[in-house]
């Protein structure tokens, strides 16, 4: 389905603040709030929006350490990627993990609440199938965002 200039305002509006009232939203791209109550539906859909989410602040919530783990697996037998991939899925401290090519298998990162917590966790996580993991803990968080750059659409909405 193609997205049009329309489409592309309001998914970067929404990427910003998905609570955004839809008169608001209709005001910022030109349409009515019904218009755009319309193009959001299609655009959840049809996938383009996958979910609404609300964005929570980790320090608040105690999680406020981030640390990014380098991790290089023993072999490339398909069940070791296996398994470390589901222990990726089923830990909610692990917020991305990335496999990737070059020296390391995969880079993951973790929410703890601190430097103790971080420890236990990747020894926890990279205890099976793990040749080498390198924690790097995070001094301070300059941009954190899920956002995508909507084509056509100049100004960042990112945090």
């Amino acid at each position: 389905m193609p997205l049009d200039e329309i489409d592309h305002l309001l998914l970067d509006l929404v990427q910003a603040d998905a609570a955004r009232p839809l008169h608001d939203l209709g005001d910022a791209v030109g349409l009515s709030p019904s218009a755009v109550q319309r193009r959001l539906t299609r655009l959840r859909v049809t996938g383009v929006i996958r979910v609404d989410v609300a964005v929570l602040d980790p320090d608040e919530l105690g999680a406020g350490m981030t640390s990014v783990v380098l991790v290089a697996l023993t072999d490339d037998d398909e069940k070791h990627h296996t398994a470390f991939r589901k222990r990726m899925l089923a830990e909610r401290r692990v917020q991305h993990c990335y496999s990737i090519v070059g020296q390391w298998d995969y880079v993951v990162v973790l929410l703890s609440p601190d430097l103790k917590a971080s420890r236990h966790l990747s020894r926890k996580l990279f205890d099976q199938h793990v040749k080498r993991f390198e924690t790097l803990p995070a001094f301070e968080v300059v941009k954190s965002s899920q956002s995508v750059p909507v084509p056509g659409v100049s100004r960042g909405s990112g945090r």
